[in-house]
C-alpha cells in the first residue's frame, strides 16, 4: 500500500496537475459600479473532443474518514474537472501525472484550507472526492458530450494528514 502524508495546497506545488482555485491569492476588478470583486480567470476549462461542452454542476459529497484509504485513482481525458467548495469545506486531493500507468513514486497527496478549490488538467489522475470533517457541497465544472471520459486504475492507497 502506497502511503502518503498530506501536504498543504499551494499552486506551485500542485502546478503539474492543475489550478489551485483561491480568490484570496488572484488578482481583480471592480465590476456592476463597484459593488463586486471580479476574480477573473481562475482556472483553465478544457473540453476535448467533438461535440463537447462545459458543465457546471453542484455535488455533495459525504465526509471521509482518516487514514483515507482508496483502492483506485480515476481520470478524465477530454477535459479538465474543477472543483470549488461552497462553505469551506476542507478536502484531500490526491493526484498523479497524466499517463496510460500511474508510477507511485509521482502521486501526492494535499490538503486544502477550505477555501482553495481545484482544477484538474485533462488526464490527470486524482482520487474521488474526499471532503473532511462534514458534508460537503461543491461547485463542479467539467466536461459533457459524447466519448468516454472516466478511466479508473487499480491502486491501494493511505492518505494521512
Amino acid at each position: 500500500m502506497l502511503e502518503l502524508k498530506a501536504e498543504p495546497l499551494t499552486a506551485e506545488a500542485f502546478a503539474p496537475f492543475g489550478d489551485v482555485i483561491d480568490a484570496r491569492t488572484a488578482d481583480w476588478f471592480p465590476i456592476n459600479a463597484g459593488r463586486t470583486r471580479r476574480h477573473h480567470d481562475l482556472a483553465k476549462v478544457e473540453t476535448l473532443g467533438e461535440g463537447a461542452r462545459t458543465l457546471i454542476s453542484l455535488f455533495v459529497s459525504q465526509p471521509v474518514t482518516l487514514p483515507l484509504e482508496l483502492d483506485f485513482l480515476e481520470r478524465h481525458p477530454l477535459g479538465s474537472q474543477a472543483f470549488m467548495p461552497l462553505h469551506e469545506e476542507r478536502f484531500v486531493v490526491v493526484v498523479a501525472p497524466p499517463g496510460d500507468e500511474i508510477d507511485p513514486a509521482e502521486v501526492r497527496a494535499f490538503v486544502t484550507d477550505g477555501r482553495q478549490g481545484v482544477n484538474y488538467r485533462a488526464g490527470t489522475w486524482h482520487a474521488i472526492q474526499s471532503v473532511l470533517e462534514r458534508e460537503g457541497e461543491f461547485l463542479v465544472v467539467d466536461r459533457g458530450g459524447e466519448g468516454n471520459n472516466c478511466d479508473e486504475y487499480p491502486l491501494s492507497i493511505q492518505v494521512v494528514l
